[in-house]
C-alpha cells in the first residue's frame, strides 16, 4: 500500500521527536514518524545498566517539555530518559509508528518515496533522524578473526556481572570507553585493561553537559559571525569525568595502556612484544551515521557524510538530516542540543512546501 503525506520523519528517537514537535507547531502539515524500535525511547532503551546523563534533568530536555528530576539522582539514568521520551511522545500525541523499518528513500516524480517494511510513503519532504547507534564501528585490527574469547561493541555491553572472574580489555579513549572501563574496574570480580590510541584527555571535574552545551553554542555563534573557530568541546578534552569515572580514576583503577597491535587466539600483543591473555574485548570504538536508507539518492560525500547547509541536504532540498553530530547542528546529537536544528528544519520545510 502506498500513502501520501507532506513529511516523513525517519527515526523516533530524541531527534525525531524534536522534529515532530516543531512540525506540529508549524500547523497544517501532515506528517508521520517511522521508527524501527518496537517501543518508545530511541537508543536510550539499549544502553548499559549504569549509564547516566552528563547533565541534570532540567538541562537535558527536548523542546516544549522539561525533563522532570529523577528522585535521588542528580544525573538521571537511561531508564529515566526512556520514561521521559515515552511521556513526551504521548503528551504531544506524535504520530509515531513503532516497529517500522525504513529500507530506502528514492526520488519519485516530484516526491520522495519512502519504502518501509510496512508499506510505502510518498512525501513532499523527508527528515532523516536515524542517529548512529544501529551502526557500530569495529576497527580492522589484525587477529580479530582468530581471537577465541568474546568480542562485543558498546551496543552489546550491559554490566560487569556478565564478566565475573574474567579479564576484559576495553578499547577506546572516549566517554563510552572510560565509563565502561570504570564500570568494570569498580567491580572486584573483574580484571580490566583499558587501552587507548592516545593518552586519555579528561575534562575538568566541574565540567558537565551544561558547560559542554554552552561551549558548543559559543562555537556555533563564533562561526556564524565569521570569527575564529574556538575548537568547541574537542578543545577541552575527550572524557567527561562523571562520578564513576572520577571514582575509578582517583582510586588508581583507570590507567590507560597504549593500543595493542594485534589479537591472538587467547589474548592481545603490544608493539614491544608484551602479551596478555584475555577472556573478552569490548570495542568502545564509536559509530558511523546510519544512512543506508538514503543510498538510492546518491548524496554521500567525504567521510560518509551527506553535505548539508544547516540541516538541509545540499543536493536534495527536500531532505533534512538531524542528530548526526556537529555537521547537522552543534550538539545536535544531544537531548538539549537537538531542539534548535529541529526547529530550523521544520521551518525550512514549511516554507519549501508553501512555495510549491
Amino acid at each position: 500500500m502506498t500513502r501520501d503525506t507532506d513529511v516523513v520523519v525517519v527515526g523516533g528517537g530524541q531527534a525525531g521527536l524534536a522534529a515532530s514537535y516543531h512540525l506540529r507547531r508549524q500547523g497544517g502539515l501532515d506528517f508521520v514518524v517511522l521508527d524501527a524500535d518496537p517501543a518508545p525511547g530511541g537508543s536510550w532503551q539499549h544502553m548499559w545498566d549504569s549509564l547516566h546523563l552528563f547533565s541534570p534533568a532540567e538541562h537535558s530536555s527536548l523542546p516544549g517539555r522539561l525533563m522532570p528530576a529523577q528522585a535521588g539522582e542528580t544525573y538521571p539514568d537511561a531508564g529515566h530518559v526512556v520514561d521521559y521520551l515515552t511521556d513526551y511522545e504521548k503528551r504531544y500525541d506524535l504520530p509515531v509508528q513503532h516497529g517500522t523499518r525504513v529500507d530506502a528513500v528514492r526520488r519519485d516524480a516530484g516526491r520522495l518515496q519512502v519504502e518501509a517494511d510496512t508499506g510505502t510513503w510518498r512525501a513532499r519532504a523527508v527528515i532523516s533522524a536515524t542517529g548512529s547507534w544501529s551502526r557500530p564501528f569495529l576497527p580492522a585490527v589484525p587477529g580479530r578473526e582468530v581471537f577465541t574469547g568474546r568480542q562485543l561493541h558498546t551496543v552489546n555491553y550491559r554490566s560487569p556481572a556478565d564478566f565475573a572472574g574474567q579479564h576484559v580489555i576495553v578499547v577506546g579513549g572516549g566517554n563510552s570507553g572510560a565509563q565502561i572501563a570504570a564500570d568494570l574496574a569498580l567491580d572486584s570480580r573483574v580484571e580490566v585493561t583499558w587501552v587507548t590510541q592516545r593518552p586519555p584527555r579528561f575534562l575538568a571535574d566541574d565540567i558537565d553537559g551544561r558547560a559542554l552545551f554552552d561551549v558548543a553554542t559559543a562555537r556555533r555563534r563564533a562561526l556564524e559571525q565569521g570569527r575564529s573557530d574556538t575548537g568547541g568541546v574537542a578543545s577541552l578534552g575527550d572524557i567527561v569525568a562523571v562520578p564513576p569515572v572520577r571514582q575509578a580514576r582517583d582510586a588508581g583503577l583507570l590507567k590507560a595502556s597504549p593500543m595493542f597491535v594485534r589479537l591472538e587466539g587467547d589474548g592481545v600483543v603490544w608493539a614491544d612484544g608484551i602479551r596478555a591473555e584475555a577472556d573478552a574485548v569490548v570495542w568502545c570504538t564509536g559509530f558511523r551515521p546510519a544512512l543506508s536508507h538514503l543510498a538510492p539518492l546518491g548524496l554521500r560525500g567525504t567521510r560518509g557524510h551527506i553535505p548539508t547547509a544547516g540541516t538541509r541536504a545540499v543536493d536534495e532540498p527536500r531532505l533534512h538530516l538531524l542528530g548526526y553530530g556537529d555537521w547537522t547542528g552543534p550538539a545536535s546529537a544531544t537531548l538539549i542540543g537537538g531542539g534548535r536544528p529541529a526547529r530550523d528544519a521544520a521551518r525550512e520545510i514549511a516554507d519549501l512546501l508553501a512555495s510549491r
